[in-house]
């Protein structure tokens, strides 16, 4: 076993910080080109249809691999897994950026989706194992929770400025040198960990049920908006993710060494975490792309305007997250916090359901932007610590892979479905005899209900599912794979 003496508290946050750049290249990647679609089809000749898959394929590579990454962090070694992810999406955003052609492109972003779930997966369980003070626990989660609940907005954000500003290529070239630099500090800063090894949990059957069962699923969710929801493509398609996943499942329970240990969600915290992960995410992502879309077709906002109308919501997350999350989880406890900060933003969603086809940024955006910021930096980092709540450390890395495979999945599901809805919806108001513009509005605000109403659930099973718990540290997590025998654990180590 190969240890090392515990790295200065200096050294563990720029760790930590080189951490928080690869999360916020992740969550940003999946927003970035919300607003350079114009753009990307007006030079490369997308169609309508064929246009949605550059986010798609994103999704589909980064929701597929993120449940495997998970496990093979804590087999292989969560270092070499983020730093290989790292190198993965890095290598691929220059590609999507040099692209010339649709095909390029589409399968650079699978790529990227797969660099970024292979890095993305093992971030939590990293964190859990370079910091061991409650406080400094709580702090690093307030931060991560902040880089996933600002990272939408600031992919808006980034990408109107980028688009208008230069052009779209630079929405993916600007990862490069982020990356390069963050791939060049996690190899010098975060500590090193052999991992378990293959032999501890190397199920390929499994890992091949569960790859592909996702990949499918997630496929299956995004063109749902091409076929519809009765169609034989998206029945099709559906079953047979369902077939996979369940397959894989029922292997689980007699695999002598299991991919992912179904007795994992014995724990009512992490089970319901993540479920209200999945909710919370579905809400609040396509508010985020549906507002910047309707900002651009019923308000008539340039993109560089629709990126700033973001950064008051990046910025009170921030704010919330980093300076009252953690102190207040101490405080009240995890549970508490997540329902108020669930509340939150379940106000801001209710009150954008009636934004005009003409709206006042101030009077009728700004409110909700503020309030979703703030909720979102209060219930973000409370459900990931939440998440994270296993009692063996050689699930630290599958709970880690489990909490970004549930955002995947209400990502996808919630932009894919409430994106038809709201077309749908649209659609019946011009057969009625409705103006463009009304028209479109109407469908919108539909969608903005259905996000309220998402949220509102994730509360009833905050509510109801979660278990109170009593004002106190937040949990240290699980120790790293190699010092899970104390026998052999150094107390002033850790991996190398």
């Amino acid at each position: 076993m190969s240890l090392s003496v515990q790295p200065s508290s200096r050294a563990r946050w720029l760790a930590f910080a080189v951490l928080c750049a690869m999360q916020l290249m992740v969550v940003i990647d999946i927003s970035i080109v919300t607003v350079s679609l114009r753009s990307i089809r007006n030079d490369l000749g997308f169609g309508q249809a064929q246009l949605a898959w550059i986010t798609n394929a994103y999704t589909a590579g980064f929701g597929g691999l993120l449940l495997l990454s998970g496990r093979l962090g804590d087999l292989l070694g969560r270092k070499r897994m983020f730093v290989g992810g790292l190198g993965l999406f890095t290598v691929a955003s220059a590609a999507c950026g040099a692209a010339q052609s649709q095909e390029m492109l589409i399968a650079m972003r699978l790529f990227q989706g797969a660099g970024a779930a292979m890095a993305y997966a093992v971030i939590t369980g990293i964190i859990f194992a370079i910091f061991t003070d409650p406080r400094e626990i709580g702090r690093a989660l307030g931060i991560s929770g902040f880089a996933q609940a600002a990272g939408a907005s600031g992919g808006i954000l980034a990408g109107g400025l980028i688009t208008q500003g230069i052009t779209w290529h630079w929405v993916f070239y600007i990862n490069v040198p982020i990356g390069i630099v963050a791939g060049v500090l996690a190899t010098r800063l975060i500590p090193g960990d052999r991992g378990l090894g293959l032999r501890a949990g190397a199920d390929v059957a499994g890992a091949l049920l569960v790859t592909v069962g996702m990949m499918l699923s997630v496929y299956t969710i995004a063109t749902v908006g091409d076929h519809g929801w009765s169609s034989a493509h998206t029945l099709g398609f559906g079953l047979a993710s369902i077939l996979l996943l369940a397959s894989f499942v029922r292997r689980q329970r007699s695999a002598a060494v299991p991919l992912m240990p179904l007795g994992i969600f014995r724990s009512r915290n992490l089970a319901g975490a993540n479920l209200i992960h999945l909710l919370l995410v579905a809400g609040t992502i396509s508010f985020n792309i549906l507002i910047a879309l309707h900002m651009q077709e019923v308000a008539g906002y340039s993109p560089a305007v629709t990126g700033f109308a973001f950064l008051p919501l990046a910025v009170i997350a921030g704010v919330v997250s980093i300076s009252l999350s953690a102190r207040w989880n101490m405080r009240f406890g995890l549970r508490t916090v997540l329902l108020a900060g669930l509340a939150v933003v379940a106000v801001g969603l209710i009150l954008v359901v009636r934004v005009p086809a003409d709206p006042r940024y101030v009077v009728d955006i700004l409110p909700t932007a503020l309030l979703i910021g703030a909720g979102s930096g209060l219930a973000m980092p409370a459900v990931l610590m939440l998440s994270m709540q296993v009692d063996s450390p050689r699930d630290a890395g599958l709970a880690s892979g489990l909490a970004g495979t549930a955002g995947t999945i209400g990502d996808s599901l919630g932009i894919a479905a409430l994106a038809s809805i709201a077309a749908a919806r649209t659609n019946t108001l011009l057969s009625e005899g409705e103006s463009a513009t009304y028209a479109l509005n109407g469908g919108f605000r539909l969608a903005f209900g259905i996000s309220a109403a998402l949220v509102v659930g994730a509360a009833a099973i905050a509510f109801l599912v979660l278990r109170p718990q009593p004002a106190s540290p937040p949990p240290q997590g699980p120790p790293a794979p190699e010092q899970a025998n104390p026998e052999e654990a150094h107390p002033n180590s850790v991996l190398s």
